[in-house]
Order: C-alpha cells, then structure tokens, then sequence
C-alpha cells in the first residue's frame, strides 16, 4: 500500500501540505532529491486540489510573484502539458512533434526496471518508485533519458511502466516529459552525465557508463547494461462491486481518478459516484498502491460510493438523472453537464508549440512580463 505518512490522504494534511510550501526555498533547492519540493503532485494529479489553488493559496499568504517565479513556473508545466493533451489527445499513441531520434528499440530495459543499472542514485530512485509509488522529478528525467536516449527504446512503454507505479500517474504530464526528453516533443536529447547525477543525488560515483562527456554520451552505443529490453505489461485489480442504488429524482455527480475535489459541487443534493472504468485502466493500468490511494482520496467526499463499470451501465441505472462531471480529455465519453477544470489562467487555452510560448502568456497574467 501507499505510503501514508509521507502521503497522508486525509484533506486537512493536504491543505496543512500547501501552507507549507516554501517557494523562494523550492526555486534554490529544487532539484535536489532532499530539496524543497512540494510533494503536492499526486494530489494536483489526482484533481483533489488545482494548480491554480495551490498559486491563489501563495498570493494570500503574502508571497509576491516575481519571488516565487521559478515555482509558478513548475505550476504552469502541468497546466500546459494538460492543454497539450486537450489539444492533441492523439499523443497517447504518437510522437508529439517529430519521430524520436533514438527510438529504434520496444520495451524497457529490465535492469532499469529492476533498479540495477550501476548508477548508485538512479537505481535508488527507481527502488524507491517500485516501493513507495514516488520519484523526484530529476530522477524521473535521468530514468527516461537511459530508457531513451542511451537504451534507444521508444518513450512509449518505459513512460506506461512509470505511469502504472507512480501515486502522481497524470498521463499527459507523464506522457509529454517522456517524449520531451526523449526529443519527440524537444529539439534536443536530455542527457545527464555521472557528476550531474553525483550533484543532485548526493552520490560520489566514479567509473560509470555516464562517467563521460556529453559529447561521448551523445555518440556512445546501448550499454551493455541496458541492452535486453522486456515488454511493459500490467493489469489493473479494481474493486469489485454491486450496482448503486441511484435516485432518479437527483442528479448524479461522477468522480473518477482525476477528479476527486471534495470542494466540488458540495453543497448540491446530488448522488456522487467514484466511477472506476476497467476500460480506462485497460489502456492506462495503474498499480494497486494507486488505486489503494484512490479510494482513500475518495473518503473526502461525504456520501461517495464506488462503482468498477462504465459510464454507460451507470447512466443506463438512472435514465432521468442529470450527470455532471469535470472535463479530461480522457472522458469526453461521458454525457451531461461538463464542468471546466481549474487552470491557473484561464483564458490561456489551445494548443502552444512550446512551453516558451506558454509561460510568456502566464507571465503577463502575473506582471512579470
């Protein structure tokens, strides 16, 4: 199961978690796997607080925006690569922006999987994914930069494989960081050498493949130790159960893994359903520790019961019920009414080629342009 005491899921510890954050502290230290980060993300993820939440929340605690710049920042990379996936769905199953440069291989390699790769900082991180269901965002970037770019296999089944044990499993966030270090979604290969891993991980590791220079990581060839691949595969177990019982004089609010904002629609008089469709996590399977997290995110919600089907069995179980929902490119199946997320800025919509072009938007919104 989860790790509760570093990710509690009780929504007082979730709000006593934000008024914690140290931004000016975040933007120093933040790329340090024992920095200042926020742990906000399975959270952010998982929709039980927003991003623009989390920004609104520093403004009213007195952090004024050009100090806490570099955090907003790392506020608007989700949004954005959310917006990416409203506009471009299709990066599920495709390269985003050209065909990767290196991604001549399938699977993932076993000893990067197995956490035994040599690179002392890179396998804790992947023992610590593995156990726990977390991993800093640096080392998120070093594990798909020896999947990708010195594997040579394609971003797509080392990015599900992260996805299945990550708390945080966002597909688009997921998805897009994979194929921007990968160069599918970039104009250049991320590569990290052994004294950037030493720095940031606090190892003193010397004699390793990335004991090199970027210009000798650039050309080198698949290392031996991430040479045999093993195909992704997983399944999800969901929880079974009955039916609900479903007033058709009310209307029925659905809550599912991306959605379980216990703010939302409060004070309606309403049936609320945590839908778990086994045809999402067919596709995109997460692990038990995920849906363990889940279902304990769901507790917040007074009143909420669970239902393992599809939209169409619950709907069909109360024909004269409105169903309201919040959009996610991944549920345009659902029918009723479709409320809007919560974006940082949101007037800032559509498809923008790069994050560049993004965040000057963003910046204006803030006056730092």
């Amino acid at each position: 199961m989860f790790d509760t005491e570093a990710f509690p899921s009780d929504i007082d510890s979730i709000l006593q978690r934000v008024d914690a954050i140290d931004p000016v502290g975040y933007a120093r230290s933040r790329n340090f796997i024992d920095g200042a980060v926020t742990r906000l993300s399975p959270y952010i993820s998982r929709g039980v607080i927003s991003t623009r939440f989390v920004m609104q929340r520093m403004l009213e605690m007195g952090h004024r925006p050009y100090r806490m710049q570099k955090f907003l920042q790392e506020l608007a990379w989700r949004d954005y690569f959310q917006q990416v996936a409203m506009a471009r769905p299709e990066l599920l199953d495709q390269d985003l922006r050209r065909p990767q440069p290196r991604g001549e291989r399938r699977g993932i390699p076993i000893a990067l999987a197995e956490g035994r790769t040599g690179i002392e900082g890179i396998d804790a991180a992947v023992q610590a994914l593995l156990t726990t269901g977390y991993m800093h965002n640096h080392c998120r970037m070093y594990t798909a930069s020896l999947a990708c770019n010195l594997g040579r296999c394609h971003w797509r089944q080392p990015a599900d494989w992260m996805y299945h044990h990550l708390l945080d499993a966002d597909f688009a966030s997921n998805a897009c960081s994979w194929q921007w270090v990968s160069g599918a979604f970039s104009g250049k290969l991320y590569f990290a050498d052994q004294a950037n891993v030493n720095r940031y991980c606090h190892t003193g590791q010397r004699g390793s493949f990335l004991d090199r220079s970027y210009a000798e990581l650039e050309e080198m060839e698949v290392p031996d130790l991430l040479r045999e691949t093993i195909p992704f595969e997983a399944t999800t177990v969901l929880p079974m159960t009955d039916p609900p019982h479903i007033s058709s004089s009310r209307p029925v609010i659905i809550y599912n893994l991306y959605n379980l904002d216990p703010f939302w629609r409060k004070h309606d008089d309403a049936e609320r359903v945590l839908l778990l469709e086994p045809s999402h996590f067919r596709k995109l399977p997460v692990g038990e520790r995920t849906i363990g997290f889940i279902l304990s995110l769901a507790a917040n919600i007074p009143g909420i019961r669970v239902f393992t089907g599809e939209f169409d069995t619950l709907s069909s179980l109360a024909p004269g019920s409105t169903f309201h929902f919040r959009e996610h490119p991944l549920f345009r199946h659902y029918r009723g009414v479709c409320d809007p997320r919560e974006w940082m800025f949101p007037d800032i919509t559509g498809y923008h080629p790069s994050f560049f072009s993004f965040w000057k938007k963003s910046e204006r919104r803030l006056g730092l342009g």
